[in-house]
């Protein structure tokens, strides 16, 4: 507990830490770029005081200081307008220049850009300069928008490793649990064994013995699949045809007489690379899960069929149907819509098809009011 406790206190400084440091360096870009926008501001004003300069320039008057201040300025945008004409371009393209449009519209930028600097080259008369941003600073300008999308984007992948991580430890605690649970079943199963061999000794009825095995058995596949969990199951070259209908035919005796099963599947066998421990669990979910969505009264149908390579198994049912936004939503953890249960069916049943069969699932059609149909889909094993 301190562990864990000294763990969150030290991501929290960190966190701290980055945004800290982030600010400063915003309010430190923010500074330099009012810095620098006072500077042009600055060379503005001695381009203006060159400009009345030369306007009221005499035959003796020294111009090479304005002149020189004339050619330093490669850079920065400049209109120089008197009685609302344009009396003077810098640096501004010649098609803007020669297009009166095209002029305005680029002076109304300037005016929006900068505060204009008035030059009254002889009493009562003024011309107006606008100038723009140089390029150097436009692009300081975008330097902070830039540096919060990093951020955006950092914090974005520490969040997704952050969670990761948690999905991960998650994980191997439901599978600890699992194993657990599945060795916790063990020991009354053997117990349950025994029992069932003591009953033969009586002379109890073959048929009740039978049938205790039978749910014997079940529970033992129910152990082995726990046991599963969390581990790389091992794969074997099998019918899917026999392997499907076996579980099929379990479930079909267990559930009410008001499910109308129906199985359709081809004569020949389809081998599979599959665990058929695991494969059993799928088809299990599968068939219970449309039973939950007739509230067990419907037709519920299975059929497997081949296309190429592929092996398809159609799990239809004539329940309350999906909506079409919830597709994939289903697959999620904790995802039902049943009041009672904990959303891991289809969770577990998706994990079992995609990771360890390397196989698909999804729900192939769905009506509201009509029913569902869900799709699985296997490669058919190249090994004879």
């Amino acid at each position: 507990m301190q562990f864990s406790d000294r763990r969150n206190t030290t991501r929290w400084v960190i966190i701290f830490a980055s945004f800290l440091i982030i600010s400063l360096i915003l309010w430190n870009t923010y500074t330099f770029f009012q810095i620098f926008k006072n500077e042009e501001r600055l060379k503005m004003n001695l381009w203006a005081k060159a400009q009345k300069t030369l306007n009221n320039a005499g035959e003796n008057t020294d111009v090479e200081l304005p002149l020189q201040i004339f050619s330093n300025n490669t850079s920065i945008p400049i209109i120089v307008t008197e009685n609302n004409r344009i009396i003077n371009t810098v640096n501004i393209d010649d098609a803007i220049v020669k297009n009166d449009d095209k002029a305005k519209s680029f002076l109304s930028k300037l005016k929006n850009e900068n505060e204009p600097i008035v030059i009254e080259y002889v009493p009562g008369k003024f011309q107006n300069l606008y100038y723009g941003n140089s390029a150097l600073l436009n692009k300081l300008k975008y330097y902070p928008v830039a540096l919060v999308l990093i951020i955006v984007l950092f914090g974005a992948l520490v969040y997704n490793f952050y969670r990761s991580t948690k999905m991960a430890t998650q994980n191997k605690l439901w599978a600890g649990m699992a194993k657990e649970t599945a060795h916790q079943i063990g020991t009354p199963l053997s117990s349950l064994i025994g029992w069932v061999e003591l009953l033969k000794s009586e002379n109890v009825d073959e048929s009740t013995t039978f049938e205790i095995e039978k749910d014997i058995e079940r529970l033992q596949t129910i152990t082995d699949r726990f046991s599963k969990i969390g581990s790389e199951p091992k794969l074997e070259n099998k019918d899917i045809v026999a392997e499907t209908l076996q579980s099929y035919d379990y479930l079909q005796s267990r559930f009410s007489k008001q499910i109308e099963f129906s199985f359709k599947a081809p004569k020949s066998p389809i081998m599979v690379s599959l665990n058929p421990t695991l494969h059993s669990w799928t088809i299990e979910n599968l068939v219970k899960n449309a039973i939950d969505a007739m509230k067990g009264k419907g037709k519920l149908a299975l059929e497997i069929e081949q296309e190429g390579d592929a092996v398809k198994i159609n799990v239809s049912d004539t329940g309350s149907g999906i909506q079409k936004n919830q597709f994939k939503n289903i697959f999620e953890p904790g995802f039902t819509t049943k009041k009672r249960g904990w959303g891991l069916g289809l969770s577990l049943t998706k994990r079992i098809v995609e990771e360890y069969h390397k196989g698909t699932i999804k729900v192939l059609h769905s009506e509201i009011g009509k029913g569902t149909t869900m799709q699985v889909s296997f490669k058919k094993s190249t090994l004879v």
